[in-house]
């Protein structure tokens, strides 16, 4: 009997980064401890500098607070190692935490003077999309945002920006 997968490459543990497919993946695992959010916003943030897209209208900022919302949320409701991807995808930003639980997020209402529970109203106010897969390990929690038009573009004019270390680097030349 022959078994079939959706998965081509074996699955990686969480404690390993994804493999990357392009420049445009990056990939950090996450231990399972509260310094992981800061961590998580600084690489972030780093990336997106990278990539050359950190100051567009706001869109480090809002990526930053959203992914601190996704790790803050796989810690405080799943055990274990997390991974956090980013993806440039044309004009999409993509970034996932993935995590050991697979209880899918649902959305609360929150108590005027709660300290928590507005994450995924955060979510939803501040992305143009978000979701949640169960996955072989867990679940992964997404979200997206638009990259703006005014971004660097790639030398063939296509919509995914030139990283900032590849295009000082051909600059250079």
């Amino acid at each position: 009997m022959t078994l079939w997968a959706r998965n081509v490459e074996p699955l990686r543990p969480l404690d390993a980064p994804a493999a990357r497919a392009s420049i445009w993946d990056a990939s950090w695992p996450m231990p399972d401890e509260p310094a992981s959010v800061g961590h998580a916003r600084r690489l972030v943030a780093a990336q997106l500098n990278d990539w050359g897209v950190a100051d567009l209208a706001d869109l480090g900022d809002t990526a930053v607070l959203l992914t601190s919302e996704l790790v803050t949320n796989a810690l405080r409701h799943a055990p274990g190692p997390m991974r956090l991807n980013l993806r440039m995808s044309g004009s999409r930003l993509r970034c996932e935490v993935e995590d050991t639980s697979d209880a899918r997020p649902f959305p609360r209402v929150a108590h005027a003077d709660a300290e928590g529970g507005r994450g995924l109203e955060i979510l939803d106010l501040l992305t143009d999309a978000w979701g949640s897969l169960t996955t072989a390990t867990g679940k992964t929690t997404w979200f997206e945002l638009a990259v703006p038009v005014a971004c660097p573009r790639q030398p063939d004019n296509s919509s995914a920006p030139v990283p900032r270390a590849a295009s000082l680097a051909a600059a250079r030349g």
